[in-house]
């Protein structure tokens, strides 16, 4: 029961990460200059399966419980995407455009593309309120179970 608790609430950690991540995508869609130079890149979240075992779980519980069963998911880096290139936009009269060289007048722009930021906060949204849901579930049926054994 509360190992179920438990997993779903690592969902609603990395979702909420996730969609926190998403957020400032947007909010820098049209960042130009950044304190490391250049425009903002696009970042995203980067997951794993969590494996750890609690305590309790292997020392009273018989390992063939234990296996096949998702413990959860953990966070394992934010990473900026620097396989994508940045947008190139003609704005002569920018601050940030470049002076000279072919790409003259053109302004690097970020690699975020608003589109794919909401199709990705809509599945983040998603999966966060499903997570919820299984929460909400388990502690219904604990609740059930509680008002079994009162008679």
């Amino acid at each position: 029961m509360f190992s179920t608790i438990n997993t779903a609430a690592t969902g609603l950690t990395a979702q909420r990460t996730r969609q926190d991540v998403i957020a400032n995508n947007i909010a820098n869609a049209n960042t130009t200059r950044t304190t490391e130079g250049g425009p903002f890149r696009r970042s995203r979240v980067v997951f794993e399966p969590r494996v750890d075992q609690p305590y309790w779980k292997s020392q009273f519980l018989p390992k063939a419980l234990d296996e096949g069963v998702g413990q959860g998911v953990r966070i394992t880096s934010i990473e900026e995407d620097r396989d994508s290139e940045p947008r190139l936009v003609y704005d002569p009269t920018h601050p940030d455009a470049i002076q000279s060289g072919e790409r003259e007048g053109y302004v690097e722009m970020p690699n975020v593309n608003v589109v794919d930021e909401m199709v990705d906060l809509i599945s983040a949204s998603r999966s966060y309120e499903a997570n919820t849901r299984v929460i909400d579930g388990a502690r219904t049926m604990f609740q059930r179970a509680l008002e079994i054994g009162r008679g």
